[in-house]
């Protein structure tokens, strides 16, 4: 992962282009906040979860994607390489993406982060939800309250405010992202992001032409392997 440096470096440049405008205020933690995640969430959310999924189930390679919200480096994918891997990988049907949550210990506001997104999920737009947060990673993660800038998202990407209120203070994904996580470790995933392109593990905030290297490797391998 980055260091202190390149972390620097990486977030003055994502303020620079971070999307003004698009918010998602998430869940306070201290009490009487609107959405608050309670410590005492219940159980539940069902224990299967294949994760987050983009592209046609036809397509000939599968990529799972195990990322954290507050994991800089996750940033620097989504913001750099994200939207040429979906313009020209996903969107023409080479590749079926799986978004896997894997928030990290260490990372205070990331479980908040993820549950947010999973509450966007719920009404169909995990996808937008995840674009806001990485993209204005560089401004929640210094916040001392990032709850409010996560609701503050998603009333800007049109959610039922009211639902996702209801959503956030339940906490009932914070069992799923639990089990996620421990998933994420059984699997020997130790570092984030970490891709499964075709069976092939690599680590990093790839830029795209290192990224289709893989994509079309793992194809290749697909094609062989149905002949």
């Amino acid at each position: 992962m980055a260091g202190p440096q390149q972390m620097k470096r990486f977030y003055l440049g994502l303020g620079a282009i971070a999307v003004v405008g698009v918010g998602l205020i998430f869940i306070a933690r201290a009490r009487g906040n609107a959405g608050s995640i309670p410590t005492d969430a219940p159980v539940g959310v069902g224990a299967a979860f294949e994760g987050h999924i983009m592209g046609s189930d036809s397509a000939p390679v599968t990529v799972v994607e195990y990322a954290d919200f507050e994991c800089p480096a996750c940033a620097q994918f989504a913001v750099l390489t994200a939207p040429d891997v979906r313009q020209r990988l996903i969107a023409t049907g080479q590749v079926r993406w799986v978004f896997r949550d894997f928030p990290l210990d260490g990372h205070p506001f990331s479980m908040p982060a993820h549950h947010a997104a999973q509450c966007a999920g719920e009404q169909d737009k995990f996808f937008e939800m995840h674009d806001q947060l990485y993209f204005n990673q560089g401004r929640w993660v210094v916040d001392r309250r990032p709850q409010s800038r996560f609701r503050d998202y998603a009333k800007a990407i049109g959610l039922d405010m009211k639902r996702y209120d209801d959503c956030m203070s339940s906490g009932r994904y914070l069992p799923r992202l639990a089990r996620e996580r421990e998933d994420a470790i059984a699997a020997g995933v130790s570092q984030t992001p970490t891709f499964d392109i075709g069976g092939q593990r690599v680590s990093g905030a790839l830029m795209y032409d290192n990224f289709r290297k893989y994509v079309d490797q793992a194809a290749a391998a697909a094609a062989a392997k149905s002949q």
